[in-house]
């Protein structure tokens, strides 16, 4: 499950983007830099204040070096009009249902029997039956509403009920336990995950300050834009930009690797793009099919490969250096020779999308196609206003 609004409850670790070192993308050519007023010409001409957007927009491309031109504008604007039609606080159908739905299948495996059955109770009959806080939650229409509807219910509880073992989590993790267990991780205009916002603090402030500033206008493209367009790629078509976007950094350049190991050693793979197994953002110990075939094929390579600089190398995955790691290269050569052909750099990770806000599972080539024709759309303006 790697997009979407995702929930947990008190001891349930959030799904981790796996961090990676940001380098600002450097772009190169002779496309012109779009002023505010022309970056308002290629938002979907629905969307009333597209003036404040595109300032914005403006300004943080600006703030992060990033070049403003037509393709990188594009690129923004077809990401946030999917995630969130230009909406700060997007309304989310059928909210409530779903987050108290995601919280019963998670609360008593997280909080064991006693003390999830007090959480219920309190849920069920506090701060009074006829207001009770899952007639609140059933009520709440946008995310930001049910994120400070849930830091309102947790204050309560840890305020009324002292339970021993909730401190413990909070000393132990080093981190707020409010934060730690809050059930909305995806944020803002362009459905960030609250772990990447964290690593990118574009200020000092809070995680309670963090997620107010994600839901403003501002910050959710900030952070948005910097997860989209900070690192460098070697993609020849943004699709595959916003399948990271969906699955992860370099999902789809690791697709395309898991799918040479896949060819070379005649195993069937998960094409998903993770080429390690994580638990919270950590790689574990045990290994990957991926891995496991890897070593398998380069143990026999006439410049053979160990296993411990395999597993060395795939720890680097989430970032571009590990295309210049001894086994990305040696696989790749192996790939060429024996097939003929070169080897395809980027394709699209078989990762299923689930979520409570979801009707119905998905994959990423169904968002990032759908991004896509977004995407085309704008350029399409941009070539008939002459910005491109």
């Amino acid at each position: 499950m790697r997009h979407g609004l995702y929930f947990g409850f008190l001891a349930l670790a959030v799904l981790a983007l796996t961090g990676c070192d940001v380098v600002k993308q450097t772009i190169t050519g002779d496309e012109k830099a779009l002023s505010d007023a022309q970056i308002a010409k290629l938002i979907p001409a629905r969307v009333k204040n597209a003036k404040s957007w595109a300032a914005d927009m403006a300004d943080i491309f600006d703030t992060l070096s990033i070049k403003k031109d037509a393709q990188n504008i594009c690129t923004a604007i077809a990401v946030i009009d999917q995630e969130s039609n230009f909406a700060a606080d997007p309304a989310v159908p059928n909210l409530g249902n779903a987050a108290l739905k995601a919280i019963d299948e998670k609360l008593e495996d997280k909080l064991g029997k006693n003390l999830a059955g007090v959480f219920r109770t309190m849920l069920e009959t506090r701060p009074s039956p006829a207001n009770s806080f899952i007639k609140q939650i059933q009520a709440v229409k946008t995310e930001k509403q049910l994120d400070e509807l849930y830091r309102q219910i947790f204050d309560y509880f840890t305020q009324t009920y002292k339970v021993a073992p909730l401190t413990n989590i909070t000393r132990l993790s080093g981190q707020g336990l409010d934060e730690r267990i809050n059930p909305v991780t995806t944020l803002g205009s362009m459905q960030v995950h609250i772990d990447y916002a964290r690593s990118h603090r574009r200020a000092s402030m809070s995680d309670r300050d963090l997620r107010a500033d994600l839901y403003s206008q501002y910050g959710g493209l900030y952070y948005g834009i910097h997860r989209l367009l900070t690192y460098p790629a070697n993609y020849d078509k943004p699709l595959y930009r916003f399948a990271d976007y969906n699955s992860g950094m370099y999902s789809s350049r690791n697709a395309a690797f898991q799918q040479r190991v896949a060819t070379l050693t005649g195993q069937t793979l998960a094409i998903d793009g993770d080429l390690l197994l994580y638990n919270d953002g950590t790689p574990l110990n045990k290994k990957s099919a991926t891995e496991i075939a890897t070593i398998k094929l380069l143990a026999t390579a006439t410049k053979p490969v160990s296993e411990r600089q395999i597993r060395s190398d795939f720890k680097k995955e989430k970032t571009q250096g590990f295309e210049n790691t001894v086994t990305y290269r040696t696989v790749s050569e192996l790939f060429d020779k024996q097939t003929g052909r070169k080897s395809t750099y980027a394709i699209m990770p078989q990762v299923v999308i689930s979520g409570p806000k979801l009707s119905r599972d998905f994959d990423t080539n169904w968002f990032a196609t759908r991004v896509d024709k977004r995407y085309q759309n704008c350029i399409a303006t941009a070539k008939r206003l002459k910005l491109s």
